[in-house]
């Protein structure tokens, strides 16, 4: 395993490391609000599930060389068209988590809510959201892991990150570079799996069965 330009270069990895992982934060930040307003409407407005997550899964099937390919003319290079691609593919995760989560509550839980006196503000915000956070926090995990991966790609479009050092290892035939490149993403990746995780384990839900146990 020739890992020279990760010793040589281990300025440049964790520089490029910082950005992917900034790059990554700020789609999920962007994302993440988004797919709650779908989930919500999706579950609230019921003829709506089918088409809001058949919508998501549609869009996640677009290949990302051809959804670069589209956003360049009107949005260049670099940094935006990479958010709109990994906003776009992470809804197919967040949304279809959003409204599993919120359909996975009992209804009789919901109305006994009601029948203490709670408007919707304080039913969705003290009952509803907190029982569905183990599932919409798993999604937002599976999602930040797969916006990491996707991330990659956009280094094609200058969009900073360990993309950049991986393709310009390919455009130099350099396979330490890419090797270094896979080395820092998958090192990332595990970073955040292990920090998702533990943020899992400090939900509502999470925290009423360690109270019980």
């Amino acid at each position: 395993m020739d890992l020279r330009y990760l010793r040589e270069n281990t300025d440049v990895i964790w520089e490029k490391t910082l950005e992917h992982l900034s790059l990554s934060l700020t789609a999920l930040a962007i994302a993440l609000p988004l797919a709650l307003v779908l989930g919500i409407l999706a579950t609230r407005v019921r003829w709506l599930t089918t088409p809001v997550v058949s919508l998501v899964g549609v869009l996640y099937t677009i290949p990302s060389f051809a959804f670069m390919a589209f956003l360049i003319p009107t949005f260049g290079i670099g940094r935006q068209p990479a958010l709109i691609i990994l906003v776009t593919y992470a809804q197919v995760f967040l949304v279809r988590n959003v409204v599993a989560g919120l359909q996975s509550v009992d209804v009789s839980t919901l109305e006994a809510a009601r029948g203490l006196g709670m408007n919707e503000f304080q039913l969705f915000r003290r009952v509803w959201l907190p029982l569905a956070s183990p599932v919409i926090v798993a999604g937002i995990r599976t999602a930040f892991l797969a916006i990491i991966a996707i991330a990659t790609l956009t280094g094609y479009i200058n969009a900073g990150g360990l993309g950049e050092v991986m393709f310009a290892g390919i455009n130099r035939a350099y396979p330490s570079q890419v090797l270094a490149g896979v080395i820092a993403v998958t090192a990332l990746a595990l970073a955040m799996d292990l920090v998702m995780r533990v943020l899992e384990q400090f939900t509502p839900v999470a925290r009423a069965r360690r109270a019980a146990s």
